[in-house]
């Protein structure tokens, strides 16, 4: 038996009927698909170095302590691997039907807290795997080790690991109390360490608790500026999924010419989706307008990989766009994040944990489920970003093509972006509730949109003369061709470019370009609501429901 950490248990009990805490991944590999047999014989193969999804959730009586991990006495690895087909043509909407339908269904808590679904049918000869693991069980990173031990760096598919896993019997009630009463005993220890260095430094202990007050204003206090409305609200059970598409390469142009980080530029690039989907819905975009976007941070370090957890902090950027200029709002952003990592006011998750496990585990899961109930318009979405591995991977010989990352939804935000890069690419998961947000293809195509100006502007001499695409073209096919998604980033800015333009929105040819600011300048446009914008979120505890995978800096 394990007991979760307070953070992980958190994500557990937020939970309810219409916000399902799963993360997921939508994977697509080359085909033949492998049959239901292959595929089965190769996870199983595996499991020995996948303790976790052997183990289900055991909730202690009373709620005295937090939930257990426990092995699961009648595990079937039946019960998680399914199997199903996309109708003809197999094309993207059918894929975005499928995966919408998967991920509004909520985990069979009496399992493992894990499904993997093969589907076959999709355009050009191609498959994939849809995946499903709860929040308590990991956070995006530890998700991306686990997921890494199925593929291969090889085309040659890996022997099985030997496996001499035999579980346990179901743990009494008596036992698990049992456990409880001596983690309570042991940690007890600890408790009187963290309150000695509390009260042994009071300056710092202050600092902190300023630190502390001035993240939960941040999510509780004033609003400010003004933010989009349409954003938030009550959630239903039914889930809309749309993926889009860019190229790192691309990404790292525009950061170079124009300033700013890879993950400012990503910021950027759903800024400029959410616009688009603001003007679709005819809402008024003054200058002052913002998006208040959560951020998870990482702090996970390197000893700590392939830990199944959560370890994982947060800041609230606010998205600028009112602002009509995409360089300018590339500026804006790289100016709110470049002002929060020099005011330090991030606090270590650990911290706080230790400090929340001074709280009775009852308190707490009511806390959160209060939470998940209560109604908020402070944040409006979340982006994650999930850094993947740049060379080719393969599973039972299979190599995968693209993969594109899935974020739950929860405290009424009903529209959230996950980012995951892969080999050279780009994907692009957007979440959106099933009633109040199935116009989420109208932001991933914006984000396709914004890369492709934000490009244009890095590298006019180079795009001059190339030819548009029709506006989210590449969203009506289910992946790359295997020669772009396959094969190395190109390295000229040329062929960079018409990559970016056969997969979104283009200026119309002879347009005019506007003038933009000297590189490292905010331009004239950035009022200093937008460079001031970003806010530390320090208690994970409250914002646990939206702590989804890091941005990595």
């Amino acid at each position: 038996m394990q007991s979760m950490s307070t953070l992980d248990s958190l994500f557990l009990h937020v939970e309810n009927g219409v916000s399902h805490m799963h993360l997921g991944a939508v994977a697509l590999f080359d085909g033949p698909a492998p049959t239901e047999a292959e595929l089965a014989e190769f996870v199983a193969g595996r499991l020995a170095l996948l303790a976790r999804y052997r183990q289900r959730v055991r909730l202690v009586p009373g709620g005295l302590g937090r939930p257990l991990w426990v092995e699961d006495p009648h595990f079937q690895l039946g019960h998680h691997l399914r199997h199903t087909a996309l109708p003809r043509p197999g094309d993207a909407a059918q894929l975005r039907q499928l995966v919408g339908r998967v991920m509004a269904q909520p985990l069979d808590r009496r399992r493992p807290l894990w499904e993997m679904w093969l589907f076959e049918g999709a355009d050009a000869d191609r498959w994939g795997l849809i995946c499903k693991l709860h929040h308590c069980m990991v956070d995006g990173i530890a998700a991306g080790d686990l997921l890494g031990v199925l593929l291969s760096p090889e085309p040659r598919t890996p022997p099985s690991v030997p496996d001499d896993w035999q579980p346990g019997p179901e743990p009494s009630s008596a036992s698990v109390l049992a456990h409880t009463l001596g983690e309570y005993a042991s940690g007890a220890s600890q408790h009187v360490r963290t309150a000695r260095a509390l009260l042994g430094a009071p300056g710092h202990t202050a600092r902190r608790a300023a630190t502390l007050t001035g993240g939960l204003t941040s999510l509780c206090g004033p609003a400010g500026a003004p933010a989009a409305r349409s954003l938030n609200g009550p959630l239903r059970a039914e889930r809309q999924w749309v993926q889009a598409r860019g190229r790192l390469e691309d990404v790292k142009t525009i950061r170079r010419a124009l300033g700013g980080t890879v993950n400012d530029v990503l910021l950027a690039a759903v800024s400029g989706g959410f616009r688009a989907l603001l003007q679709q819905r005819g809402e008024p975009l003054p200058h002052e307008l913002i998006v208040r976007t959560l951020v998870p941070l990482s702090l996970r370090t390197p000893d700590a990989r392939g830990i199944p957890d959560n370890r994982v902090s947060a800041l609230i950027a606010e998205l600028p766009i009112g602002l009509k200029d995409p360089v300018e709002r590339l500026h804006a952003i790289t100016i709110q994040l470049d002002a929060l990592k020099r005011s330090r006011h991030a606090v270590a998750a650990s911290t706080l944990n230790a400090l929340s496990g001074l709280a009775p585990p009852s308190l707490l899961a009511l806390g959160a489920r209060a939470l998940a109930r209560a109604p908020q318009r402070r944040l409006q979405t979340v982006t994650t970003n999930i850094p993947g591995p740049q060379q080719p991977l393969y599973l039972c010989g299979r190599r995968m093509l693209e993969i594109f990352p899935y974020v739950p939804l929860a405290l009424g935000v009903r529209i959230g972006v996950a980012i995951c890069s892969y080999d050279g690419t780009l994907g692009f998961g957007v979440t959106g509730d099933g009633q109040h947000a199935t116009d989420i293809p109208t932001l991933a195509d914006g984000i396709e949109h914004e890369l492709a100006q934000l490009l244009d502007r890095a590298t006019p001499t180079a795009s001059a003369g190339t030819p548009n695409a029709k506006p989210g073209a590449s969203s009506n096919a289910i992946s790359a061709t295997s020669s772009t998604a396959a094969s190395p980033a190109p390295t000229r800015p040329e062929t960079r470019r018409a990559g970016v333009r056969s997969a979104a929105h283009g200026r119309p040819p002879g347009a005019r370009r506007s003038s933009r600011p000297p590189r490292g300048t905010a331009g004239p446009a950035i009022t200093q609501a937008h460079a001031a914008g970003a806010r530390v979120v320090v208690d994970n505890t409250v914002l646990s429901p939206l702590l989804l995978r890091p941005l990595e800096q």
